[in-house]
């Protein structure tokens, strides 16, 4: 009776098998293609059929992920219209267990027309399709994990396997770093960190107006009020809008716990507002906000002005607005 843990360890065993076989000079022409096909905008595609063509997918996706521009080929469809996307030069992952997948064999002279170049990540070395691809990486398999021998399981994982060393490789000699590959991933959360700046999430000056030193009380509360945005920002009097004082709810409470309720009619909001407020910059990632405002354990910082680099409030932005990102 087979367990999960036989399986898996057979699955294991054939990469292991697969990786021992891997021809040096087959694979290190294989990487410079690809970073040839990298800095000089080429496509690498990836074909194959049935389960060959699910790995392809997946490969092809991977590749893209990481900055080849990637796309699966479907080989009927290849035959019907879609072979205008081959371009000279372009690079083709042909994957086939038996490596006599008739799709793909009718598919290669029509790609040798467009100048494409074959690399084969096939199961048998001895096959048609080995003899008319350029490079060849074997994929071969004792058997299936599949108690009759039939389902691809081992082959698709050997597959796989190759595949995606190949892009780890050419991931590491390319020297891809975490903010590269967060640019083509900005709905995760390492994508979210490393994209996502200030001036991303702030809410622009323009939807916030400026009160002054000597604004009433009553003007506070109805700029902190409006827009739900919890703060106001104060300036001189005059034409530039540096920020001189900030003014959040909590300001207010305090102020209003601290005075006589009969001076309430008469505060202004240089008596209330926190003259040195933590400010950012705009070009900054959010990532560092939300880090600075956590850094300040004597008092909670939700909101940070934003200023330019003359020091002008440009925007203000909140702690909501870096939970909703899903930076928190």
């Amino acid at each position: 009776m087979l367990s999960l843990y036989q399986c898996m360890r057979e699955e294991s065993a054939a990469i292991l098998a697969a990786a021992k076989r891997l021809n040096d000079n087959q694979v290190e022409k294989i990487l410079l293609l690809l970073e040839d096909c990298f800095k000089n905008k080429k496509k690498l595609l990836l074909t194959g059929v049935g389960k060959s063509g699910i790995v392809a997918r997946k490969l092809s996706a991977t590749f893209t992920s990481i900055g080849i521009t990637s796309i699966y080929l479907n080989p009927l469809d290849a035959l019907h219209g879609d072979l205008g996307i081959v371009d000279k030069d372009d690079l083709c992952i042909l994957l086939s267990n038996s490596g006599e997948t008739k799709e793909l064999i009718q598919l290669i002279p029509h790609l040798r027309k467009k100048g494409s170049i074959q690399i084969g990540i096939l199961g048998n070395l001895d096959s048609t399709l080995a003899s008319k691809s350029d490079f060849l990486l074997d994929a071969g398999v004792d058997k299936e994990v599949c108690p009759l021998n039939l389902a691809p399981t081992a082959s698709t994982t050997v597959a796989m396997a190759i595949g995606d060393a190949l892009a780890v490789v050419w991931m590491e000699k390319r020297g891809i770093s975490k903010k590269d590959f967060a640019i083509n991933h900005p709905a995760g959360t390492l994508g979210r960190k490393l994209t996502l700046k200030v001036s991303d999430l702030m809410k622009p000056s323009n939807q916030l107006n400026p009160l002054f030193k000597d604004s009433s009380l009553r003007e506070i509360i109805s700029e902190i009020t409006r827009g739900s945005i919890g703060s106001c920002w104060i300036k001189e009097r005059s034409q530039d809008n540096k920020l001189i004082g900030l003014i959040t709810d909590g300001d207010l409470r305090r102020a209003l716990k601290n005075y006589d309720p009969k001076k309430w009619e008469t505060l202004v909001a240089e008596e209330i507002m926190t003259n040195d407020p933590i400010v950012i910059t705009s070009d900054l990632f959010a990532i560092e906000a939300l880090e600075l405002m956590e850094k300040n354990k004597k008092k909670p910082i939700s909101l940070l002005p934003v200023i330019d680099k003359d020091n002008e409030f440009i925007g203000i932005l909140r702690l909501h607005d870096l939970i909703q990102a899903g930076l928190s």
